[in-house]
Order: structure tokens, then sequence, then C-alpha cells
């Protein structure tokens, strides 16, 4: 292990030691904000709730403050353009806008003063120690350097890391391969669909008879998508690049909050140092024991100028907090991010999620691209699949019968599934919609 992988003691406390780290945290986040956050001010005053609170006890003091919906911050800001009032200093500090990936709606803008944003590239450097990434790699970020946080931050960490971070956005897939042989990195970070699309476009032109197994990339860091912990999705990837694949989660209102370490695939370690993580049933708002599916709600302890406090994800996820065979302590999301509360669809009295969709197929490397489309007539919906298939596959019947089958014995019902003609599905280097709900 490098010494930049070296994991910190403090990610090695027992539980009561970090909830005591936390609750002093917070406790310091409240004093900042205080008659500064006029959206968080309000809101916890309107609770009852004191921001000058002597102490506070976790996880137990945190039912009495209110939960933050991702609603709250989109209505606040129509009501106050553009920013809202979710902010702690003066708007002549701030120097970083993102805004967030919303297929529903106008995006969420946010915005940070530098300290706000090196708080969170010190926390991108959490995800790279999982990874045993360090400053003798060359990263290649292959995102679109447009407004979404994306991989902006872990681009900025990267160069304070001492990496050689190397831009490739705004660049066809092509020329992504191209500056792959040509500069050599050793980490890609991409989300996990673009890790596939680049490998069927090097596996289609043949990369001058060298397989992408044999380039320089020994990991790829990958966002952005549930694919990462989907044991099907991440073997293909793997299998296709000759890497290891690092999962990692974040959003554009909380930050990098988790990252999956070496040692444990499928586990994405919560970052507890600058996090509280809580996980809720969504319909009662109750805390959930480990190992049952709930609701990830966050409040970040570091990102003062413009926080959330309990903020609902809508993640569904799995928590254990016991000890990771790589020493930490930091609880864990098993499997990583399961699906979203809001992605969830009924189909004749079957719950069907996308991630269980992705989970299925990804199994036949056959398959280089699906859709999943939910329709509604009258009162019912109904699924259906479409399967787009490598150019050497011989009998298209014959593979539309095996995924009908996998999908029928995992979800209970039968799914249509045709097949779609070569090249006419949608491609995405970003978040992928391969999950369509028509209206």
């Amino acid at each position: 292990m490098t010494p930049d992988a070296e994991i910190p003691d403090a990610e090695c406390d027992d539980r009561e030691t970090i909830a005591a780290w936390q609750a002093r945290r917070f406790q310091q986040l409240l004093a900042v904000i205080a008659g500064r956050n006029r959206f968080y001010t309000g809101k916890l005053e309107e609770a009852g709730v004191r921001l000058d609170a002597p102490a506070w006890r976790l996880p137990d003091d945190l039912a009495r403050l209110p939960l933050t919906r991702k609603a709250e911050l989109v209505a606040d800001q129509d009501a106050h353009p553009p920013w809202g009032t979710a902010l702690t200093d003066p708007i002549g500090r701030y120097t970083r806008y993102s805004q967030t990936s919303s297929t529903i709606g106008r995006p969420l803008r946010w915005i940070d003063t530098a300290e706000s944003w090196q708080w969170m590239i010190d926390c991108w450097r959490a995800v790279y120690r999982g990874a045993r990434v360090g400053r003798s790699d060359r990263i290649l970020f292959t995102f679109s350097f447009g407004p979404f946080l994306g991989f902006w931050v872990a681009f900025d960490a990267a160069g304070q890391m001492g990496a050689h971070a190397i831009p490739a956005g705004g660049m066809s897939s092509q020329q992504r391969l191209a500056m792959i042989d040509a500069v050599a990195p050793t980490v890609v970070c991409c989300t996990p669909t673009y890790a596939l699309r680049l490998a069927q476009v090097a596996a289609e032109e043949g990369r001058s008879g060298r397989p992408l197994s044999d380039s320089s990339v020994r990991v790829l860091i990958v966002a952005g998508e549930p694919g990462g912990s989907i044991p099907a999705t991440r073997d293909r990837i793997e299998s296709s690049w000759g890497a290891r694949v690092i999962d990692h989660h974040g959003l554009t209102e909380v930050g990098p909050v988790s990252f999956e370490c070496w040692e444990a695939p499928g586990f994405l370690h919560l970052n507890e140092r600058e996090y509280i993580c809580e996980v809720l049933d969504p319909v009662t708002l109750e805390a959930v024991p480990d190992g049952t599916p709930g609701e990830l709600v966050i409040t970040n302890l570091g990102r003062t100028a413009s926080p959330v406090i309990r903020y609902r994800t809508g993640d569904v996820v799995v928590r254990r907090t016991e000890r990771c065979v790589c020493g930490r302590t930091l609880a864990r999301l098993e499997g990583g991010i399961i699906t979203r509360t809001d992605d969830m669809v009924n189909i004749r009295g079957v719950n069907v999620y996308p991630s269980a969709i992705e989970s299925i197929v990804r199994r036949f490397s056959e398959v280089v691209e699906f859709r999943s489309t939910v329709s509604q007539a009258g009162a019912m919906r109904s699924l259906a699949i479409e399967i787009e298939l490598a150019p050497s596959v011989p009998d298209g019947r014959g593979m539309v019968t095996k995924v009908s089958r996998d999908l029928r014995e995992a979800l209970g019902m039968t799914v249509p599934v045709q097949i779609a003609a070569p090249g006419t599905l949608p491609r995405f280097e970003m978040k992928a919609r391969r999950f369509v709900v028509e209206p």
C-alpha cells in the first residue's frame, strides 16, 4: 500500500468516538449558521430547536430536528432568486457554481465558497485513499466539464494530491481512447455506463489489434449511477478493462459522501468524519436497524457556506456498522445505492427497480445496450425492454428467450423483450436514463 492510501487512525475509531466527534462538529456547524443562514435559522427555530443548545447527543438528538427536502430548497430559490436563502456567507465570498442534473423541473443551483469547496476536495481525498490512488498516478477525467458537480472536485483534489490530472472533456470516445494510448493514464474517472461505452467502441474499432485490457489503466473510479456496485455491471467493466472498479457516490447539494475500499468490493464506506448519515423508513421516518433497507438522510458537517441538515437524498440503502476487513469502522452501504425512492414502479402488483433490471440484463455480454419503458393503459402499467445486440450475435431470437427467462425468474412476471436495431438506443457519458416512465 502506498503512503497516499494509508488509512487514517480516525477512520478506525470505535462507534462511540465517531458519534462524539460528529456531535462536536454539528454543534460547531449550528454556531456558524445561527442568524446568518436565513433558511436554516428560520427552519430550526420554527421547529423549536435551539441553535445554541449546550450539547448534542448523537444519534438520539437527531429526531428533534426537521428533515429537509429538495422541493423546499427549490421553492426557496424560486421565492428568492437566483440563490435562495440557504447561504451562510455574504454572496461576494462564493466562488464556485454547480447545479443538479434534474430531469423534471428546473435544476437546483448550488454555490460554494473557497473554504467549502476545499472541504469537498478533502472529502474526495478519502475516495482516492480507498481506491489506492496517489501522487504517482495519472488520472483521466472523461466527463463533460459542464455545470454539474460530477468529477469537478475530484479533478481539483487530484492536483492538490500531486497526481497528474488529465482533462478529457469535449472529446469523442475515439479521441479519448487515443489519449489513453498516448499518455498512458493509470486511473479513469467516469460513469459505469461510459466505462462500458468506451469498452464497446474499443472492441468495435480493434484499437490496432490491442485490447483495452492491455492498456495502462489499473483502476476505474465510477459514480453517477448504481452500476458500480451491481455485480454484473462491475464484472463486465473489469473484464473489459482488465482493471479494478471502485465505486463512489455523492450529490451536488451534499458533496462526496461515500467511497469503496479496495478490500471489500460492493460496499460503500460513509465518510462519517464529515457527514452524519441516517437511514430512515421513507414512510414512517423512523430509524431502521442495520440490514434493513431505508432512505439515506445526510447532514454535511464542513460545507458551512451552503450546508444541508437532515437532507432526504431519496437513495435507498442497506447500512452495516461492523468493522470492515480494511480496518475502517465507518458505516458501509451494502450493495451501494440500491435504488431511489422515486424510481420504484409497481407493475401488476410487483415492485420493479431499475437496478434489478440492470443486474439481470448485464449478465449477457451479447447485450451492448438496453432500455426499459413503463407505459400505462387505463389503470394498468406494463413494462417492456429493448435490447441492442453485438453485431457478432448470430441468433437474436435465442437471446430474447434467455433474457426473457431470467427476467421472469427474477421479477416473477413476464416482461416483453424486443431487439433494437444496432446503434438506435441512446448512449450516455454522464448519468444514463435507461428506465423511461411514459406519462
